[in-house]
């Protein structure tokens, strides 16, 4: 089932455009994403994550998330394709399968307000940034 995902996220991500280049943020959106990491170190990234009860999902731009599982720990998500509408509040909705979320998950952006899907997108690969020991 995996293998099949994946497939569907890399046919997801050639309609998205040929570039492999992700989109570039805003200086706003830079500037968050800097305030957001300051002082954590990154980590080698990873495929899937545990769906942490306590973590918050915010969206840098329509392409990166960043997913807070504590003050010491936050991954970083560069979406394969993009989520157009999360930058302006959209909702998130993802459909994992199991107990983690895990590169080539299923994901699709909507406004709630009208109840409209405004994108599909996948997950990419997880990068842990951590607050160093002292």
């Amino acid at each position: 089932m995996r293998g099949w995902m994946m497939l569907s996220s890399l046919m997801l991500a050639a309609c998205a455009g040929g570039s492999s280049e992700p989109p570039r943020l805003t200086e706003k959106q830079a500037a968050r994403l800097e305030a957001a990491l300051a002082g954590k170190v990154a980590g080698e990234p990873v495929d899937c994550i545990s769906r942490y009860p306590q973590a918050s999902l915010t969206a840098i731009s329509d392409s990166v998330l960043l997913y807070r599982v504590s003050g010491k720990l936050v991954y970083r998500n560069d979406l394969i394709g993009s989520c157009p509408g999360l930058s302006r509040g959209d909702t998130l909705v993802v459909r994992p399968f199991g107990s983690q979320y895990c590169r080539g998950d299923l994901a699709r952006s909507a406004d709630l307000t009208n109840g409209m899907v405004t994108g599909a997108c996948a997950l990419g690969s997880f990068t842990p940034y951590r607050t160093p020991a002292r």
